[in-house]
């Protein structure tokens, strides 16, 4: 079955897979640094607790307890995702295309369906991304924002660990030959 990596060739798959790595998780790193100042009572995991707001209510008491210089840090946050979701996309991916070259059959075969997986999880991601912005910069706190921001999170989050569960999985299985 084609992976969306095949354009990468086997001998620089796993060179590529660690640059990545690291650049996704130096992204990671200032994500945290942001997040620090997007928490508060009302936001206790930052803009995650935004993310999975589900109410209006909610939405709005969190966006609320974040100050002008809180808002603009979550701003650049949603802004900085953009160039977060291809690196964090391909360095999963890798790891789990990575993981089902260890192996045949249908376990190499979900390992494709893994890399696939965590493209969709970036793509719901950029669509989590707009709604949070419609609620950060334009003020739309309604019900159906804040659902599809939810919905998009749950769906990202899913198919994101399911990727990393296959790379780590896959990889401390016993390679098949």
């Amino acid at each position: 079955m084609k992976h969306p990596l095949a354009f990468i060739s086997d001998s620089a798959r796993k060179p590529v897979f660690f640059t990545l790595l690291v650049w996704t998780l130096f992204l990671f790193a200032i994500f945290q640094v942001l997040n620090i100042l997007l928490t508060t009572s009302a936001a206790p995991a930052g803009i995650v607790s935004h993310q999975f707001a589900w109410t209006p209510e909610k939405a709005q008491a969190i966006l609320a307890s974040w100050d002008g210089r809180a808002s603009l840090f979550a701003a650049f946050g949603l802004g900085l995702d953009y160039l977060f979701m291809p690196s964090y996309a391909m360095a999963v991916a890798l790891g789990a295309l990575l993981a089902a070259g260890r192996h045949t059959g249908w376990l190499a075969r979900l390992g494709t369906w893994a890399a696939y997986g965590v493209f969709t999880a970036a793509v719901f991601d950029a669509l989590e991304n707009i709604g949070q912005a419609q609620q950060l910069l334009n003020g739309v706190v309604t019900a159906p924002v804040t659902h599809f921001v939810g919905v998009c999170a749950v769906i990202k989050f899913t198919l994101l660990l399911l990727g990393i569960l296959y790379g780590l999985v896959g990889w401390v299985l016993p390679k098949k030959h």
